[in-house]
């Protein structure tokens, strides 16, 4: 295993990817790079009869806060990594880029911060499930669930 990429939004799930990721990675001696994605637009209110408008989205140290804090756990692991901030809708661009830099892998937490979650995996795991050309591992988020049984 040469080439291993994984997605982060800075969510619990995606913590555990971002740390079962850096262990693979030391164990294969493999490259890594962290990805997050933002949107290339945000709906805004609009001023008149409640309607919504687009506005191009500006990167924020908001949106690259989830690179920096796997970047630090990296840090910590001594590993080398790479970091990339994508722009549009996630499962694709993680999709794309993992084809752009052949990954053997790409890993990503079962669930994310979107709106609305779902019973087993989120709509963005579950999509780069759907259309990756490659290996997808789907970290489970078990931490998550042992403490909500409790």
């Amino acid at each position: 295993m040469q080439s291993i990429v994984i997605a982060t939004d800075g969510s619990a799930s995606a913590r555990e990817a971002v740390e079962f990721g850096l262990r693979l990675a030391a164990e294969q001696a493999a490259r890594l790079t962290f990805v997050t994605v933002v949107p290339t637009v945000d709906v805004v209110g609009a001023s008149t009869f409640g309607g919504t408008a687009s506005v191009p989205h500006e990167v924020t140290d908001a949106d690259e806060a989830p690179l920096d804090e796997a970047r630090e756990l990296a840090e910590q692991a001594g590993v080398p990594v790479h970091t990339r901030l994508l722009q549009g809708d996630p499962a694709s661009e993680i999709v794309a880029f993992a084809d752009d830099v052949d990954a053997d892998v790409i890993v990503i937490g079962s669930r994310g911060h979107g709106a609305v979650a779902s019973a087993f995996l989120g709509s963005v795991s579950r999509a780069v499930l759907r259309d990756a050309h490659r290996p997808v591992l789907v970290a489970r988020g078990v931490s998550t669930h042992a403490a909500a049984a409790v």
